[in-house]
């Protein structure tokens, strides 16, 4: 069997769903949400529109269907870099990589998505750009977690208040420019880590 003999029979073995999501996402690296049509993923997909609407109803369904799988593609592959680094200072630094270079990764389009179409991302999703944050606290809970038990961080440190401030610290340092950082100097970034976030999460919180 020949090499193309063989991705052509892989293909064939898709549903008709993966391939529709296949022709989703094709067409949202390339045109974003707006400028994607029903008929262009059912073109890509190599089906008609009568039979892209037995699977999908509509337009918001058939695309939030392509941003889910890329929402969890992206998470996967963060958490796979990141449980890889021993301790929580290394994490946070590589975690600002990794925003910084979302754009490059199969999964982070939704990212791209988020900012520069959040009310039609949050028609074909459920949840627009004001979810970012809470996505991303969520994201690193399970590392402040660790972070806690090994002694890097307060035993009473709020982990759902210090993951939201990780969050905005994350978003921050990866899209908005600055004078005195370069986020793409790993160094620069640890020292900046270790200099202001790592302290106020060592902190004992405040009485109530």
């Amino acid at each position: 069997m020949t090499a193309s003999t063989d991705a052509d029979s892989r293909e064939g073995a898709k549903s008709v769903q993966e391939r529709l999501v296949d022709a989703a996402e094709m067409c949202l690296r390339a045109k974003g949400i707006r400028a994607t049509t029903v008929s262009e993923v059912a073109e890509a997909a190599g089906v008609s529109r009568g039979w892209l609407y037995r699977h999908y109803p509509d337009k918001a369904s058939l695309l939030g269907a392509a941003i889910v799988r890329l929402n969890n593609a992206f998470w996967a592959e963060s958490h796979e870099v990141l449980d890889g680094l021993g301790t929580f200072e290394e994490q946070l630094t590589v975690g600002v990589r990794l925003g910084r270079s979302a754009y490059d990764s199969p999964g982070a389009l939704v990212m791209q998505l988020r900012r520069d179409e959040p009310e039609e991302f949050a028609a074909c999703a459920g949840a627009g750009v004001q979810g970012l944050v809470p996505d991303l606290g969520r994201f690193w809970q399970p590392y402040l977690e660790a972070a806690r038990d090994r002694g890097e961080i307060h035993p009473d440190a709020r982990l759902d208040e210090a993951a939201e401030w990780v969050a905005r610290v994350q978003i921050s340092l990866g899209t908005v420019p600055g004078e005195t950082l370069d986020p793409d100097d790993y160094e620069a970034v640890l020292r900046f880590m270790r200099r202001y976030l790592l302290p106020g999460l060592l902190a004992p919180p405040p009485a109530e």
